[in-house]
């Protein structure tokens, strides 16, 4: 195979003195922490829509990225080179997952048969470079809101033929999930959600988004696919109203509709603060519930509306994060997929290595910091202190059922001289920021 970034050897590991750009500070693949590797925690994915298929396009101005692959007329020849150019990638940065969309990996044909014949095709290329190197695959999805047919969405379109179309594509991409052996399945909403009520039947939509789920879990139980089935929340983009706005919505939907038991939730980073919260809120609020499945790795412009999916590099933000998911137990079956792109304005091919060693590191800084901060269980002992009346006394006897209104009236006449104690907010935050940069 065709060596397609000749300049970029294999990324190495050369630890934190290092100031090569083509080396990791931080990310040491096989050193262990507890009783795995550092690899093994962390579980990283290469987006195949942002790595391989992007053009570098924006609202203002068509593709700037210069690709290896570029100048291949065939759709199928083209696809095959993207695709030796994703796994090259992925072997020379150590990463053992990746992604996809069903789109990504070829262009659909001129019918739903054309389509699913190019996909097998893909199929058959990615099966022989994933058993040539040992990558697999995290995660696959389908593509329902690209092709004008969804600009009304697909599960909650007012077209039912459209609904028919996204069944099918559906179907196809869980056959090719249980063939590639995917660990996880996801859906993103896309265009699942409304402008305006004026035109919407509100309560017909979420029920088929609902009927849409249970007929892909019937499926897949049908042809025995066992991954993890996944939904990812995006607020505002590209409708107002989407109706997988943010965690607490996935919840409340996934509860009403009973698949709260054959979900959990892919929460990217980006997403989150698109919804007004925090990226460590959503994890958190996702690890309480038992549904925290996986993670599109990414940061937001704050000072930008949209979903700029930039490479992650705020260490304290991945800090945070890692210690959500070393509080659950870790991610697998999920992972960390680097939903994100290089900037227009990086378009040599190198920048794409930049980019993810850049993410790379990150995490695993922030995984470091977030090891030694558990170690030494400060924040942990501190929150245990302060809930502490909660497992004695008045508090233990609230949590067991054992007192009601009249007698917590009673209690609180009898020691209405209430002290509470300081949250301390300020001296925690000098606690992170001592793991976060050791002298």
């Amino acid at each position: 195979m065709e060596d397609l970034f000749p300049d970029v050897g294999p990324v190495r590991f050369e630890g934190p003195g290092s100031k090569n750009p083509l080396a990791f500070r931080f990310y040491d693949a096989e050193e262990t922490f507890g009783d795995k590797t550092m690899k093994e925690h962390l579980r990283f994915a290469l987006s195949w829509w942002h790595t391989v298929t992007a053009e570098g396009a924006d609202m203002f101005g068509g593709g700037t990225w210069q690709r290896p692959w570029d100048g291949i007329a065939d759709p199928l020849l083209h696809s095959r080179r993207r695709a030796e150019g994703a796994f090259e990638m992925m072997t020379k940065l150590g990463i053992n997952f990746f992604c996809f969309h069903d789109r990504d990996l070829v262009p659909e044909g001129s019918s739903l048969r054309e389509s699913n014949q190019r996909l097998d095709a893909m199929v058959e290329v990615l099966r022989g470079l994933m058993k040539a190197t040992g990558i697999r695959l995290l995660w696959n999805t389908s593509n329902l809101f690209s092709h004008p047919r969804y600009v009304h969405g697909a599960a909650t379109s007012c077209n039912p033929e459209v609904f028919a179309f996204a069944a099918a594509a559906t179907k196809k991409s869980l056959e090719i999930a249980r063939e590639l052996g995917a660990e996880n399945f996801v859906f993103w909403g896309g265009r699942e959600g409304y402008e305006t009520l004026l035109n919407t039947d509100l309560a017909l939509e979420q029920d088929n988004m609902a009927r849409f789920f249970h007929l892909a879990l019937d499926y897949a139980r049908q042809i025995g696919f066992k991954g993890q089935f996944l939904i990812e929340p995006k607020p505002k983009e590209p409708t107002k109203h989407q109706y997988d706005f943010d965690v607490a919505t996935v919840l409340a939907f996934l509860r009403k509709y009973d698949l709260l038991p054959y979900f959990k939730i892919n929460i990217e980073a980006n997403h989150a603060t698109l919804a007004g919260h925090s990226f460590e809120h959503e994890l958190a609020l996702a690890r309480v519930h038992g549904v925290l499945g996986s993670i599109d790795a990414n940061e937001g412009d704050l000072l930008l509306g949209w979903d700029t999916d930039q490479f992650p590099t705020d260490v304290r933000a991945a800090t945070l994060a890692m210690m959500q998911v070393l509080a659950a137990g870790g991610l697998a079956p999920g992972g960390l997929n680097f939903d994100a792109r290089v900037r227009r304005g990086s378009f040599e091919p190198r920048d794409l290595f930049y980019g993810y060693i850049a993410g790379m590191d990150t995490f695993a800084r922030g995984f470091r910091a977030a090891w030694s901060l558990r170690a030494s269980g400060e924040l942990e002992d501190f929150v245990a202190r302060r809930y502490a009346g909660w497992h004695e006394g008045l508090g233990a006897r609230i949590r067991q059922g054992k007192e009601d209104l009249a007698s917590l009236e009673a209690y609180a006449l009898e020691h209405d001289h209430i002290q509470n104690a300081s949250g301390r907010q300020e001296m925690l935050e000098s606690v992170l920021n001592r793991h976060l940069y050791p002298i």
